[in-house]
C-alpha cells in the first residue's frame, strides 16, 4: 500500500504573479517618486535569477522578457540616453538567457533526482511483501511509505513468514539511508524468509539475522561504507494465545482489545542487530497475551517520531486508546490520515506499520 508520487514543486501561478508584480511595482514606484541621480529600476535584472531559483522554465522565461520590457519602458519614461537605455537593455536580456540556461539546469538535474529516488523507492516497494494477506493465525494488513523527498529514503522493513512453527514477523528499521540501508535490509529480509521456516525458536531466528547483519557489515566495511545496525521486533505468534517477541531495540508493539489500547511491557530492550558482541548477556524472549478478537500495532520510528508544526511528538497511544473502543477496519489507512492532519506536512522520515488481527474464536482469520 504505498502513496502517490510526489511532484516537483514550483512556484504557483498565483505565487509568481503576485512576486514579479509586486517587486517590479515596489522598485519602480521607489525610483520615480525618489527621483535620484542613481536609478533603482536596473536591481530587476536579479529578478530572473530569483525565478530561476524557485520556479520554473516557463516562468523563468517569463520573467526574463518581463524584465527586459520593464528596463526598457522605464528608461523611456524617466528620459534617459538611448544609449544607455539600449545598454540596460542588452544586459538585461543577457542576464535573463543565463537565467534561463540556469533554470534549464536545474530542472533536469531535479528530474534525474527525482528519477532516482523514485526508482530506489520502487525496489524498496518490490521487495517487501504485498499487503493485506492471511496465515493460519492472523489477517495482517498495514502500508509502507518511503520518503521520496529526502536526499535518500531509508531503510524500513517488515515481513510475515507464516512457517510450520507458526506465523513470524518481523519489523526493522536500518540505520541510515540510501542505497547501501536498502542492501543491508535485504541481507536481513533473506536471512529472515530462511530462518522463519528453518529455525525451531524464535532465537534460532534472530541469531541467524544478528549473522546476516555481520556478514554484510564485513562486507561493505571493504569497499569504504560504515557499518550500519538494525533495530527489530521479532515475533512468534502460535495458534495458542501466546506470543513470544525479541525485541533488538525496536519500538514495542500496541494491541487494542476490548475498549482498551495499550503498549505492550517487553521489558528492557535489547540491543540492535550488529551490536550483539556489545550485549552483557544472550537475547531474551518476552512473552505476552494477545487474545482473540484483538488487534495489534507494528510500527517504525517515523510514526512515534513525527512532529506538528510547533514540535510536539505524535500522541499514537493516545490515538489508539481513542479508536480502542471501535477500531476501524483499515486501522493502517486511518492511521496514515491522522498522521498526516497532524503534522500538516510530508513524513519527514519512512513509515512502516503491520497491524495483525486476530480472529474471534471460531471463526477464521
Amino acid at each position: 500500500m504505498t502513496d502517490e508520487e510526489p511532484r516537483t514543486r514550483y512556484l504557483s501561478t498565483a505565487v509568481f504573479v503576485a512576486g514579479v508584480g509586486g517587486i517590479t511595482a515596489i522598485v519602480i514606484t521607489l525610483d520615480v517618486l525618489t527621483g535620484t541621480a542613481v536609478r533603482l529600476f536596473p536591481l530587476l535584472i536579479f529578478l530572473p535569477a530569483i525565478v530561476a531559483g524557485l520556479g520554473s522554465l516557463r516562468q523563468t522565461v517569463i520573467a526574463s522578457v518581463w524584465v527586459v520590457l520593464v528596463e526598457a519602458g522605464t528608461g523611456a519614461y524617466v528620459r534617459g540616453e538611448p544609449g544607455d537605455i539600449l545598454l540596460a537593455s542588452a544586459f538585461t536580456l543577457v542576464f535573463g538567457v543565463l537565467s534561463v540556461i540556469g533554470c534549464a539546469y536545474r530542472v533536469r538535474r531535479e528530474e534525474e533526482i527525482h528519477r532516482l529516488r523514485s526508482a530506489t523507492a520502487a525496489l524498496q516497494r518490490q521487495i517487501l511483501r504485498p499487503l493485506p494477506l492471511r496465515t493460519g493465525e492472523v489477517a495482517v494488513d498495514g502500508l509502507y511509505h518511503p520518503v521520496e523527498e529526502d536526499p535518500m529514503v531509508g531503510g524500513d522493513m517488515y515481513e510475515v513468514a507464516p512457517s510450520r512453527h507458526g506465523t513470524r514477523v518481523l519489523i526493522a528499521d536500518v540505520q541510515g539511508k540510501g542505497i547501501p540501508a536498502i542492501g543491508t535490509a535485504l541481507a536481513v529480509l533473506g536471512a529472515f524468509r530462511e530462518a522463519a521456516y528453518r529455525e525451531d525458536t524464535l532465537t534460532g531466528v534472530v541469531e541467524a539475522l544478528e549473522s546476516a547483519v555481520e556478514r554484510h557489515n564485513f562486507f561493505t566495511a571493504r569497499t569504504g561504507e560504515p557499518e550500519r545496525m538494525v533495530t527489530a521486533l521479532v515475533l512468534d505468534l502460535s495458534r495458542e494465545l501466546g506470543v513470544e517477541a525479541v525485541n533488538c531495540g525496536h519500538i514495542a508493539p500496541f494491541v487494542l482489545h476490548d475498549g482498551r489500547a495499550w503498549q505492550v511491557g517487553l521489558g528492557e530492550p535489547g540491543v540492535p542487530l550488529g551490536l550483539a558482541a556489545l550485549a552483557p548477556g544472550p537475547r531474551r524472549i518476552a512473552r505476552f497475551t494477545f487474545p482473540y478478537g484483538a488487534t495489534m500495532l507494528l510500527v517504525t520510528d517515523g510514526v512515534t517520531e513525527a512532529r506538528d508544526p510547533v514540535g510536539v511528538f505524535y500522541p499514537l497511544e493516545q490515538r489508539l486508546r481513542a479508536w480502542a473502543l471501535e477500531p476501524p477496519a483499515k486501522l493502517a489507512d486511518t492511521l496514515r490520515d491522522d498522521l498526516r492532519a497532524f503534522t500538516a506536512a510530508a513524513p519527514r522520515d519512512d513509515i512502516a506499520l503491520l497491524t495483525l488481527r486476530r480472529p474471534e474464536w471460531g471463526a477464521p482469520p
